[in-house]
């Protein structure tokens, strides 16, 4: 049997990003936050986070076809930013809300609720919040 062809999700992310960026718009991530995220806790609601991803926002950004890392500041704090590419659930131009949004993939789902699996390089800088059965929910940002 052939191997699988890669996911098209990360070469849809640095497209829509590209139209961002071409078009003068600013660029945001839809983030579900699991337990191999590593995002600021303290910016988490309802289990995702909204990122601005905007050459301006970011440090060292990378769009690669396993997970998005950049460095940013939160709240004037630096912070490395790790989001694996099946946990982002849509990409979108914050000035007019055009973008495109994911259907969450069943591993992504299992890992929102909890399986464990540690992060890359060590545990995240801030402790995570305590977790409970909600599991995150896509919401339409205009």
């Amino acid at each position: 049997m052939a191997n699988e062809p890669s996911s098209t999700k990360p070469y849809f992310l640095r497209a829509m990003y590209e139209w961002c960026l071409d078009n003068g718009f600013t660029p945001h991530l839809v983030v579900a936050v699991n337990s191999r995220t590593r995002v600021p806790q303290g910016y988490v609601k309802d289990g995702e986070i909204v990122l601005n991803i905007n050459f301006s926002a970011t440090k060292d950004l990378l769009i690669g076809n396993e997970a998005v890392t950049f460095s940013a500041r939160f709240g004037g704090n630096p912070f490395d930013i790790y989001v694996p590419v099946d946990a982002v659930r849509g990409i979108f131009a914050r000035e007019t809300g055009q973008g495109m949004f994911f259907e969450a993939d069943e591993a992504a789902a299992l890992l929102a609720e909890g399986e464990p699996e540690d992060p890359p390089d060590g545990p995240p800088d801030e402790p995570a919040p305590p977790t409970g059965n909600k599991r995150p929910a896509l919401k339409l940002v205009k």
